[in-house]
């Protein structure tokens, strides 16, 4: 039996990319798409596929209603993607979420109210299987290199930043450096930043690990994880040159997400 699935965000880049994997799925329906911008295109036509009768629309309550998808995959904006969630939610519609820039009280929320339903979700700020074992493979170096600086670089129009999977991998980290009681060496006492931000984001979302972000036409989605150590030092890095790398893992969400009854952070937990 095919997956019906609704693509939320679906006339933008990562949605276009989603709607053509899912189109070439042969075990996936497209039963709807949605999006603010090219509304009343056909979704396949728009995504550079052929035609497939699934034209864009802006409602998303009323598509879901309508069409009841089996999975929601959403790729919009940090300022919608909470809504949709919840709308999703309450529709019993099982959710794929790589829109990144919830917060850790949303996506809490957004937990509650699936774990109450029963209804299963995976919210994921990287779904490149490269990406994913690069945080897993930092997560582990840091217990013995536990000097770590991260250095994440996008597309000019990423609307967040630091990245979700920066801060994803810095949380790893953290929590791999606490579990192995080691901890990075201390700056010199008195040092300052000339320039309020020089060390990038550094806080309690990013567990002490300093985050550089780079915004720049041309770029995709990039990472560098450096570890320092003494008379050494070891780069972990992963580079998606075009969004169809993430497609693998998106299309696994889908077919995984409806053995969950909850909500889980992170790919790494499908693989």
């Amino acid at each position: 039996m095919e997956i019906r699935v609704a693509v939320c965000g679906a006339a933008g880049r990562m949605g276009r990319e989603v709607v053509r994997a899912i189109l070439d799925a042969p075990d996936m329906e497209l039963v709807a798409a949605i999006d603010r911008q090219e509304i009343d295109e056909d979704a396949g036509m728009l995504a550079g596929s052929s035609r497939c009768g699934v034209c864009i629309e802006p409602d998303l309550r009323a598509a879901l209603a309508r069409t009841h998808p089996d999975v929601m995959v959403d790729f919009t904006v940090p300022e919608s993607v909470d809504e949709n969630l919840k709308l999703a939610l309450e529709q019993g519609v099982r959710l794929v979420v790589g829109t990144t820039g919830l917060t850790p009280e949303q996506i809490a929320e957004a937990a509650a109210l699936s774990e109450q339903r029963g209804i299963g979700g995976i919210i994921a700020p990287n779904f490149a299987i490269g990406a994913v074992l690069m945080m897993q493979f930092a997560a582990q170096a840091a217990k013995y290199l536990p000097d770590v600086e991260i250095i994440e670089l996008h597309h000019d129009r990423k609307l967040d930043a630091p990245s979700g999977t920066a801060l994803l991998t810095a949380q790893r980290v953290a929590a791999a450096r606490r579990e192995a009681g080691v901890v990075p060496v201390s700056p010199p006492e008195g040092a300052v930043q000339k320039v309020p931000g020089a060390r990038g984001a550094q806080g309690d979302l990013t567990g002490g690990v300093p985050v550089h972000s780079v915004r720049l036409p041309g770029l995709v989605a990039h990472q560098e994880v450096l570890l320092g150590g003494l008379g050494q030092m070891l780069t972990i890095r992963h580079d998606s040159f075009d969004r169809r790398s993430f497609m693998p893992g998106v299309l696994l969400a889908i077919r995984r997400v409806r053995t969950l009854d909850r909500l889980i952070v992170g790919l790494e937990h499908l693989l």
